[in-house]
Formats: structure tokens, C-alpha cells, sequence
């Protein structure tokens, strides 16, 4: 019996830039597994123009921290060495590990080159707003460190289609590089009317060397790593067929069993189902449009209408295509997508991903821990915990929805004969205190049922009729389930019920709500 799958993204974007994550990761894995993560989601592992950047701001593929670029020979995230032992110490741990690529663009060329251009609208890339012109642009990469070690490819102006940046004219833009069949990839996004361009130099995916470097790579870092599957950053301004071709040849060199996930950032469905089309499904996306229906859950608070949280999402339409996610980097406060889930709904929206029967969920590593920078955020490890355990232990078996308030929701999982005590009872209120009735089964008669996030202290007793009813606080969520270790005569434990049901797996308290 396959039990229940959950991701963690481990990092966010003001994660120490000391040096020590890899060695973080590797130290914090039995912990990890024992909470009810199986996978984690690691920061781009490629060195970026600086120690302190994240990573996406990607200079040479083939440096994992082991060469002298860019000031430093590590990553902001510790050495090449440092990263391979951390994921074989999750492997070990029984922990995937799904490494973030990024191929859009790269940064930190090392020398300037002399090209023609044409400078082009920022709100409509396929609006041309001069004549050809040269400018100086960063778009030689000769990787003066590592030298040919890996890769003997050197790129240059016509491994790209635009740049943002002349050197000669100290001025930035959106500058399509000019040439014999130089254009914007086909088969991206079409917001700004073509999205192929993002920033700093966009890698040109027309160019069969491109291609033929950018999947060698691909199989030279999964040998060189070897991890479990790849998280691929910005598709949507990527050639949807280049990545259609890429997941083909890492399935064909790795197997099927290797995963990969895609940032789409489109909440439109229609433009998800096409791409998902467009890749022959070989791939799954995250969840935007369920994000943005728990960001707007948070901020309507009350007036939000909780019958309606999964309509039009794509673990609705989708749900075997679908990683569902509350929060992320891009979406922390003061990022590029701020959109961050208020405190009062995290517990009940990690409920609506963690609890249910759809979708591959992912813990965001800023929710768990807490964020740094300029506005630090606590973490909710004592919030997230007891979901994770209810995941890994109650949360399975055929699923019965009591969307029938705008305000107060709920459902049912049946539980499986395979994991001894499963089946859980979820319930959701973004207004007042609450109950829902929800139908158990005749089997689960005479059960006493305790909250495992604690948020209430009282037991529910399955009726005769197999029906209970479930009680909730306002504007908290609730996870009734049956106490591990009770089985025929419940009521004359429930005190020790109440208490063993608080226990996640690490042995701590639950949360006592928010």
C-alpha cells in the first residue's frame, strides 16, 4: 500500500546565505521523514553571479560549488560536495530530492560583446520601437574558472534572443538581438504578447546547439547528483516543445519513475490544459489558480464563499497533473508575486491541500521555519505538524465533500483496512464557531473521535447510525480522527485519548490554534 506523498520546499528566499543549507538539509533529514516529508524541493544548485543569490540568477550550470566564479568557490548554499552528501543522506532517509533548474536565461556574462538589436516594447514584445542598432551587451560566457571541466561549450550573442542591459549606452530595455532567423520562441506564453523574454540574457531555444548543450546537462547533473526528479523553473517563457523534449530524454536516461514539475505561473486553465497537452502530460504543474483562491480565501475572511475554493483549479480538473502549494519564494512578502496566505487561514489552507484525496502537496519551508530578511515571519511547525501526521496516518480512503455552507465546510475520508486507525473527519469555518454532520459509517459506530490540531479539547462519538457531528471554532480548522491505539471500548480512555492525539511524530505538543 503506497501511503500518502508530501513535498517540502526547502528554502525561501532569505534562507542564510552562509554557506550551510546543503549541510542543514543533510543534518535535518531523519527529522524530515519522521514529520511525514518524503520529498524535498532544493534551491537552484548552480552557481549564480553572486554568494547571496538565490540562484536564479544562474552563470554556469556545470558549477555546483567547485569552482573559484563569481568570488566564491561554494554556492550561497555550501560546496558541490556538501550538496551530493545531502541528497544521498535524504535518499538514505528514504526522502526524494527534486533539484530547481533554471533555464531561461543566464547572468553575469564575463565579457561584453558588440551585436545588432532592436529595441522592443516591455508591454508588447512583438512591438519593435526602433531600427536595428548596436549596442554592447554581457552575453559572452567563458567560464574562466571551470575552464572545459564538463563542458567545452562557450556561449556568446547568438546562443541568445534578447538582453536587457547596453553597456555602451548605459540605458536598460528589452533588446531583441537581430540576425538571420533571430526572433522570440515560439510556443510561450502570450502575455506582453510574447513572454519569451524575462530578464537578463534569454537562452535561444531555436538553436539546435542550445538544445543539444541544455539536454546533455540535464543528464549530466542527474548522473552527477543523483537525485530523484527536477523542478524547472519559469516555463512559461521557455519553448513549451524544448521542454516537452527535455522531460523525454530525462524519463528515457533516468526512467519513468523520475519526477518533474514545472512553475507555470498561470492561474488560466484553458493555458495550463494546453501546455499539459503540448507535453504529452510527462510533466506536473503547480497549482496557481488554487493558490490564488486561498490567497483570496485569507483576505475575504468571512465573505468569501468556502463552497467555492476548488472551482477552477487544477487539482479539480487535473488532479493527477497537480502540486498543490499555499505558499512559495515568489509569493513571500516583498517578492515578485507577493500573495501570501494570512496567518488566520494557513492552518485551514496546509488542511485543504494536506487532507485531501488530490493533489501532490508541498510544505513551503518559510511556513514551517519562518522567513529572515526585512520582515521576518514566524514559522508554524506547531501548526503544520499535526496535519502532516493526520497525512501520513488518518488521511486516506474514499472522500465524501460537506460543501454546503458558505462559511463552514467539510469532509470525510473512510479510511483503508491497510492503515490501522485511518479515516479522519475535516472541517473548515472562515466565520463563526461551527459543526458540520457528516456521515462516518456504520462500522465506526460507538468511536470517540478527538481534534488532532487540539484547536478543541472536547471527543465526538460516531452514532449508532455511523453519522457524527463535528464541531469547529471560528475562523479555525479542525481534524477529527480516531486516537492511535484505540479500537473497541474508546469512551473509557478519552481523557488519555485527548491527550495521545496532540502527539505529532516527533513527539511534541500540537497546535493549540492561531
Amino acid at each position: 500500500m503506497k501511503r500518502n506523498h508530501t513535498m517540502m520546499q526547502f528554502f525561501e528566499w532569505h534562507v542564510a546565505a552562509d554557506g550551510q543549507h546543503w549541510k542543514r538539509l543533510a543534518q535535518m533529514a531523519p527529522e524530515l521523514k519522521a514529520a511525514g516529508i518524503d520529498s524535498v524541493w532544493v534551491p537552484p544548485v548552480t552557481k549564480a553571479i553572486s554568494p547571496e543569490d538565490t540562484g536564479y540568477g544562474v552563470y554556469d550550470l556545470y558549477d555546483l560549488g567547485e569552482f573559484d566564479q563569481k568570488g566564491t568557490i561554494r554556492t550561497k548554499y555550501g560546496t558541490k560536495q556538501e550538496l551530493i552528501d545531502a541528497i544521498a543522506e535524504c535518499l538514505k532517509n528514504g526522502i526524494a530530492v527534486y533539484v530547481d533548474l533554471v533555464m531561461n536565461h543566464k547572468a553575469g556574462a564575463d565579457e561584453t560583446e558588440v551585436f545588432e538589436v532592436i529595441e522592443v516594447d516591455p508591454n508588447n514584445r512583438n512591438k519593435e520601437i526602433s531600427a536595428p542598432f548596436e549596442i554592447e551587451g554581457w552575453t559572452k560566457f567563458t567560464f574562466p574558472g571551470r575552464g572545459d571541466t564538463y563542458s567545452s561549450f562557450k556561449w556568446n550573442h547568438t546562443h541568445f534572443n534578447g538582453t536587457d542591459f547596453d553597456a555602451k549606452g548605459g540605458r536598460n530595455g528589452v533588446f531583441r538581438i537581430n540576425g538571420e532567423n533571430k526572433s522570440w520562441n515560439q510556443n510561450v506564453d502570450d502575455e506582453f504578447g510574447n513572454y519569451d523574454y524575462l530578464m537578463f540574457a534569454n537562452i535561444d531555444y531555436s538553436q539546435e546547439e542550445v538544445r543539444n548543450e541544455m539536454l546533455e546537462w540535464g543528464k549530466w547533473l542527474v548522473d552527477t547528483l543523483q537525485c530523484s526528479g527536477y523542478r524547472l523553473d519559469a516555463i512559461k517563457h521557455i519553448n513549451h516543445e524544448f521542454i516537452k523534449e527535455f522531460a523525454a530524454e530525462m524519463t528515457r536516461k533516468r526512467g519513468e519513475d523520475f519526477y518533474i514539475v514545472g512553475e507555470f505561473w498561470n492561474s488560466n486553465l484553458e493555458a495550463c490544459r494546453e501546455f499539459l497537452n503540448t507535453v504529452d502530460y510527462q510533466i506536473d504543474l503547480f497549482d496557481v489558480s488554487l493558490h490564488y483562491k486561498l490567497y483570496a480565501a485569507a483576505l475575504g475572511g468571512r465573505d468569501f464563499d468556502l463552497t467555492h475554493i476548488f472551482d477552477d483549479t487544477l487539482v479539480q480538473t487535473h488532479p493527477a497533473n497537480a502540486v498543490t502549494f499555499v505558499d512559495n519564494h515568489d509569493s513571500q512578502p516583498h517578492e515578485a508575486l507577493e500573495s501570501w496566505v494570512g496567518d488566520w487561514f494557513k492552518q485551514s489552507a496546509y488542511a485543504l491541500i494536506l487532507l485531501r484525496r488530490d493533489g501532490y502537496p508541498v510544505v513551503f519551508y518559510g511556513d514551517y521555519y519562518g522567513i529572515g530578511g526585512p520582515a521576518p515571519v514566524e514559522g508554524k511547525k506547531e501548526a503544520i505538524d499535526p496535519l502532516l501526521y493526520a497525512r501520513c496516518h488518518k488521511a486516506y480512503g474514499e472522500q465524501d465533500d460537506y460543501f454546503d455552507h458558505p462559511n463552514t465546510i467539510g469532509w470525510v475520508r473512510r479510511g483503508i483496512e491497510e492503515v490501522e486507525g485511518s479515516g479522519c473527519a475535516v472541517v473548515i469555518s472562515n466565520g463563526d464557531n461551527g459543526e458540520k454532520r457528516m456521515f462516518i459509517g456504520e462500522e465506526r459506530a460507538g468511536e470517540l473521535w478527538v481534534d488532532f490540531t487540539h484547536n478543541r479539547e472536547e471527543s465526538v462519538t460516531i452514532g449508532e447510525d455511523g453519522w457524527g457531528i463535528f464541531p469547529v471554532n471560528g475562523g479555525s480548522v479542525s481534524v477529527w480522527a480516531l486516537p492511535d491505539g484505540e479500537e473497541e471500548e474508546p469512551a473509557a480512555q478519552e481523557m488519555d485519548a485527548v491527550e495521545k492525539s496532540t502527539k505529532n511524530s516527533s513527539g511534541t505538543e500540537g497546535s493549540s490554534g492561531e
